[in-house]
C-alpha cells in the first residue's frame, strides 16, 4: 500500500512540474561595435565594413559588465523567442476542395 501511495505522489509531482523537462532556450551571440543604443535597444555592426546592422532589444533585466557607449566593441548574447505566430493554412488542391476534402487527393495510376 505504501508503494502505491509513493508512486502516486511521484506521478503527481512530475505532472505538476513540466518545467523540469523543458530544455533551455538556445543562445546566440553577435559581436561588433555599437552603432546606436538606448534604453530598449542596442544596434551593432555585425561584420565591419559590410553595413550589416543588428538591433537587439534590451530592458532593465539586461546585464552588462560595464558602461557602454557608441563605438565600443561588444559581444551580445541573446535568445530568439517568438512573440506572435500568424498561421496561414496550406493550400489544398482544387479537386480536394471540390469534393469537400481538406487533404490533397492521392495520385492515380493510369
Amino acid at each position: 500500500m505504501q508503494m502505491k501511495a509513493f508512486s502516486l505522489a511521484i506521478a503527481a509531482i512530475l505532472a505538476l512540474s513540466p518545467g523540469l523537462f523543458a530544455s533551455p532556450a538556445k543562445t546566440y551571440q553577435v559581436t561588433g561595435p555599437i552603432l546606436e543604443m538606448n534604453d530598449t535597444m542596442i544596434a551593432v555592426e555585425k561584420e565591419q565594413g559590410k553595413n550589416e546592422r543588428w538591433e537587439i532589444a534590451r530592458d532593465a533585466s539586461t546585464k552588462a559588465n560595464g558602461a557602454m557607449k557608441v563605438g565600443d566593441k561588444v559581444t551580445i548574447t541573446y535568445t530568439m523567442t517568438a512573440t506572435e505566430v500568424e498561421v496561414k493554412p496550406a493550400k489544398a488542391d482544387k479537386a480536394a476542395k471540390a469534393e469537400g476534402r481538406t487533404s490533397p487527393s492521392p495520385a492515380t495510376k493510369k
